[in-house]
């Protein structure tokens, strides 16, 4: 978020001193995830005196599930239910009685859903992206 909003306002690369100030993020931690982000060519870096890291993709093209697996690895709540890093349970028979994978398999397609739509344009220009999502509270008795 803070190589968006700088890629948006100024447009100058950021040291990593400043990433990690300005995001409160521990330098160390910030030093493998930007290394990550650039590999997967999502940010640049800039060598010298103005020499920094900087977001080289549109923000609106960025989802925030690509950052996520590029950080945390698979999004998946079970390896049998990931798209990008499947493999079968060690204890599942048969994934197709799998109660467990059916269940959270229904929650994980609509969270899939919903955090592949939403980019780093959208958390810069809402306060809550995710409302856009919220489900119509239903009275009791309804």
């Amino acid at each position: 978020m803070v190589l968006a909003d700088e890629r948006a306002g100024n447009r100058k690369a950021l040291r990593i001193e400043e990433v990690a100030e300005l995001s409160g993020a521990p330098k160390r931690f910030l030093e493998h995830i930007l290394l990550d982000l650039k590999r997967a060519g999502l940010i640049g870096s800039r060598r010298g005196r103005k020499g920094g890291y900087e977001l080289i993709k549109e923000p609106r093209h960025v989802s925030i599930a690509e950052i996520l697996r590029l950080i945390d690895g698979p999004i998946a709540p079970l390896p049998c239910l990931s798209r990008r890093a499947y493999r079968p349970c060690e204890d599942c028979k048969d994934e197709k009685s799998c109660r467990v994978r059916a269940v959270f398999g229904g929650f994980y397609s609509a969270y899939i859903l919903m955090i592949e739509s939403l980019t780093l344009a959208d958390l810069q220009q809402e306060s809550q992206p995710l409302e856009r999502f919220k489900l119509r509270e239903v009275a009791v008795g309804e």
